[in-house]
């Protein structure tokens, strides 16, 4: 049978970044590895920042733009078929960052995917850098999508220093308490490691985690309607001008509750043809990339869309 792993994660919490070195691990070891990309955003930006990843040993396949969960379940579904005689023996999906992690399981457990295939491991990125302060929503996101997972991995723990990750691991145990869930993570569960010093023992550790079964109380919400995502397509900005703008989308109340801003700009060093931008309120990273795209996404609650693209220059 197929192992299919979930790198899980909240909006800009960096599940690509990670899941390119899992990817990477994997592929090192033998595996024939399939990723499975679906970004909640029309334009699937995560799937250019794994192209370098692909090859005889790494595919490619994936489901783009939100919709409703009925449509989500049968697209996974259909992927998941057509992928199943293709000679994987491991798929890596990495889902949108407010995925319903039920229809994970739900389609696995559909016949005939479940004589294919077998769940192995799920994996939560939290960010280290998480706000004190979250949406219903949101707080609900953030429990359901760790709830089953085998590890958490925090991300950006040398910016966040000790106290924030202790202070994101707190969160994420009151998050876990407001839905009624029963699962904690001992000490050992949260990785706090910068992920530029996991060893390949510790990937084989991660590759070993499994899942947990857990439950949350549902907080019933449509996803889509809470939570938005709009493209700007052939903005024409530099990298500066793209950050300038990314810091006036987080400040500007009038814009919306901004919660993340990716994007592509070509590099102004010309050492790599593009940089991709991944901004959050608590900071911005940037990854130099081979294949980029002029496209900015910027995804939040209650957003305006005509208040961004006036921010957008200026």
């Amino acid at each position: 049978m197929v192992q299919v792993d979930l790198i899980t994660g909240f909006l800009g919490a960096g599940k690509t970044t990670f899941l390119r070195q899992y990817v990477r691990y994997l592929v090192a070891q033998g595996h024939n590895v399939c990723i499975l990309e679906n970004d909640f955003g029309a334009v699937n930006v995560d799937a250019m920042l794994v192209q370098d990843l692909l090859g005889d040993r790494c595919d490619l396949e994936t489901i783009s733009g939100g919709c409703d969960c009925d449509t989500h379940q049968r697209r996974m579904r259909t992927k998941l078929i057509a992928m199943a005689m293709r000679g994987f023996d491991r798929v890596v999906v990495e889902p949108s960052g407010i995925f319903d992690v039920d229809e994970f399981f739900d389609v696995l457990r559909d016949d005939p995917l479940d004589r294919w295939y077998q769940i192995g491991n799920v994996i939560a990125i939290v960010d280290a850098m998480l706000p004190e302060t979250l949406s219903p929503q949101a707080e609900y996101i953030l429990a359901s999508e760790t709830a089953n997972a085998g590890r958490v991995l925090l991300s950006r723990t040398k910016q966040a220093g000790p106290e924030r990750c202790k202070a994101a691991a707190a969160h994420l145990t009151r998050a876990l308490e407001g839905c009624k869930c029963s699962r904690r993570f001992a000490p050992e569960e949260i990785i706090t490691k910068d992920w530029a010093d996991l060893t390949d023992e510790d990937l084989a550790a991660i590759a070993a985690c499994g899942t947990r079964q857990a439950s949350c109380e549902k907080l019933h919400f449509d996803e889509h309607e809470a939570f938005s995502s709009l493209c700007f397509l052939e903005q024409h900005l530099t990298l500066a001008q793209l950050q300038a703008a990314a810091d006036r989308l987080f400040a500007d109340a009038a814009c919306g509750h901004v919660l993340r801003v990716k994007g592509f700009a070509p590099d102004p060093q010309g050492e790599t043809g593009w940089l991709e931008l991944n901004a959050t309120a608590a900071g911005k990273t940037l990854a130099p990339i081979p294949q980029g795209q002029d496209v900015l996404i910027v995804i939040g609650e209650g957003l305006d869309k005509a208040a961004i693209e006036a921010r957008l220059h200026g």
